[in-house]
């Protein structure tokens, strides 16, 4: 169960389960067109189509629905399962895949990821769980750098959680840069430039 869920439990009907959805995606909209500091639960509520005293039966304010909406939208980036998905085992293909889908799931939320910037620079919570979120990430991408350092392809003087750490963070400003600040880069040139990266900084070695 998520942060966002634990306070007030799920919903026990499917109605609950269909009110609470629509106030999640209500919220989203509300946050994408207003900021956060300026989104009105009652605002959520009307676009929901729901009384406002609704709102509280699965939210305890506006910072925990920001979390749920929060989480969609880093569940879908954070957790592609390029592999899973597309049988893709070559590291190059595998680092380019990964980019690739980043970098679209970025630019179809950059509304949305506009405004986690601007929630990570004003409350603490939410930054420790972004920051939290992060480390899974960089794990996760430490473990494959480490299999890569042991089967010969990759640098073995390179450590690998600081490298995950390095190239996510590359990866994720230059998203910021193109799709929220507007700077002008092609997309195909975007991914071909970070993987590239990716592969100069590893010194993966080809078969």
């Amino acid at each position: 169960m998520s942060e966002a869920e634990s306070r007030k439990g799920l919903p026990r009907t499917k109605r609950g389960e269909r009110t609470r959805a629509a106030l999640i995606a209500a919220a989203r909209e509300v946050f994408e067109r207003d900021g956060y500091l300026d989104a009105k639960i009652s605002d959520i509520s009307k676009v929901a189509g729901t009384a406002s005293g609704s709102f509280y039966t699965y939210f305890d304010g506006k910072e925990e629905i920001f979390a749920a909406v929060a989480e969609q939208v880093q569940e879908e980036m954070l957790h592609p399962h390029v592999r899973g998905r597309t049988g893709v085992t070559d590291p190059r293909d595998l680092i380019e895949a990964a980019n690739r889908d980043y970098l679209r799931s970025y630019k179809r939320n950059a509304r949305l990821m506009a405004v986690l910037e601007e929630v990570a620079l004003i409350n603490e919570d939410f930054r420790e769980l972004r920051m939290e979120r992060g480390k899974a990430f960089a794990e996760r991408n430490a473990k494959m750098i480490s299999a890569l350092q042991e089967s010969g392809r990759a640098s073995a003087d390179l450590d690998p959680m600081i490298t995950a750490h390095a190239l996510s963070v590359m990866v994720s400003r230059m998203a910021y840069l193109v799709f929220v600040q507007n700077q002008r880069i092609p997309f195909e040139k975007l991914v071909t430039t970070l993987t590239q990266l990716w592969v100069n900084a590893l010194q993966l070695e080809s078969d």
